[in-house]
């Protein structure tokens, strides 16, 4: 069994250590900004505003097993604690009896809140903390193209207004216009446009580093990595975008897996069957991933964090703002709407060679019925489990190890 990676161990380590300097920065009167995954974040590194990125929190919290918790504090006010759990477990902070004891010491209280509408329910959520004394909402518009473009992956780096559709990045470029002037009012700093072309570029380098280590463990035989170390190598550097930093941890996170694959390092010295994990990560069990390594030889090699940041990111061009609208006007599209994501789905399990597909489907489904039908119809077998990745009262580890487990036996590979 493969050890855990210096870059993972790193990451955390690196991230602890920043959210006590941002505590700090708040504490001494900066703004901070709680702003969603698929939000331009970019611009607020631009501006040097603190952020905090409302689903990381809510991983952080459930993988301190204080989810429930936080749900229940929702709950005591008449708050739905069954829905848009993923997004709601932040809020339910600013009702927290004992801040101090929360993990990580606590979120401080943001004064702006940045959220794409993605739905009724998201917007709800984020209507309440609008509704919280020095608190800010800035919506962004989700809008929708009837043309979708095929193998859009290839398009996006460089081809992306053919991909997106010109009337979708006007909508957003003025959005981000619109948010530059809210927070040059609101914080008082300022936009600086060499500076944001620097972000963009750092950003761009970083996500280059990310493909590179994609196509290395999709090549590589056996699995060199765990996939829930892979997660924080990808990810805590991907909420550090744009800085010298994460550009450098993406290059130490690929040169780590380069010399694993080289040296013919294997998760699981027995390897017989490769997955892939479709969904967000299941914090509440994330030893949930290494389970079926000695018992079936199942390797999980595949989630979408590293794969949408070698495939979703990359934006070059000449004018840095419409290129970062156009990094997220379709970014929900590209992981949750048929044809774009079922179609990256399938393009992505055959890239790895992947024997099956784990797909976590939430209550908000989307296209997942799509998806596992596309990956069904490609020859995969795939095997949804119906939960929720921060709640485990729909289904908890046991019961989805369980089927798991008969799923490997009966459709993918016996166990030895």
């Amino acid at each position: 069994m493969s050890t855990r990676l210096n870059s993972a161990s790193t990451a955390t380590k690196y991230q602890r250590e920043w959210f006590a300097r941002l505590r700090q920065e708040v504490a001494d009167g900066a703004p901070l900004a709680l702003v969603n995954a698929d939000a331009p974040q970019e611009i607020f590194r631009t501006m040097g505003i603190p952020y905090v990125v409302n689903q990381w929190w809510s991983s952080v919290v459930t993988a301190k097993r204080r989810a429930q918790d936080y749900l229940a504090l929702l709950r005591e006010r008449g708050l739905p604690d069954d829905s848009e759990q993923y997004s709601s477990i932040p809020l339910a902070s600013i009702y927290d009896p004992a801040p101090a004891n929360a993990p990580w010491g606590g979120l401080p209280r943001p004064s702006i809140v940045l959220a794409e509408t993605t739905g009724d329910t998201s917007r709800k959520v984020f209507d309440i903390w609008d509704d919280q004394p020095g608190v800010s909402f800035y919506p962004l518009e989700s809008a929708a193209e009837n043309d979708v473009p095929a193998r859009w992956w290839e398009l996006m780096p460089r081809n992306w207004e053919q991909a997106v559709g010109s009337d979708r990045l006007d909508l957003m470029t003025g959005e981000l216009e619109g948010l530059i002037r809210f927070l040059e009012q609101t914080t008082g700093r300022t936009f600086s446009e060499t500076r944001f072309a620097e972000v963009m570029e750092l950003t761009n380098e970083q996500q280059e580093w990310n493909r590179r280590t994609r196509d290395l463990i999709a090549r590589a035989r056996p699995c060199p990595l765990p996939v829930n170390d892979s997660i924080p190598s990808v990810m805590v550097p991907q909420w550090h975008r744009g800085t010298v930093w994460a550009r450098d941890a993406a290059h130490a996170f690929h040169d780590e897996v380069a010399e694993r694959v080289e040296a013919g390092t294997a998760v699981a010295p027995a390897e017989r069957a490769r997955l892939m994990w479709i969904g967000r990560g299941l914090w509440f069990d994330l030893d949930f991933y290494r389970r079926f390594e000695e018992s079936h030889g199942a390797v999980f090699v595949w989630s979408m964090y590293l794969a949408i940041a070698a495939d979703g990111y990359l934006r070059y061009g000449d004018d840095p703002l419409r290129a970062l609208a156009a990094r997220f006007a379709a970014f929900s599209d590209q992981l949750y709407t048929p044809p774009w994501s079922a179609e990256w789905y399938v393009k992505e399990a055959r890239h790895h060679g992947v024997d099956g597909v784990v797909h976590l489907v939430s209550d908000d489904a989307r296209g997942s019925y799509f998806t596992t039908r596309a990956l069904e119809a490609a020859g995969i077998p795939v095997l949804e489990l119906h939960a929720d990745n921060v709640d485990a009262r729909g289904a908890g580890p046991e019961e989805l190890t369980r089927t798991v487990g008969d799923w490997l036996e009966a459709r993918v590979r016996p166990a030895a």
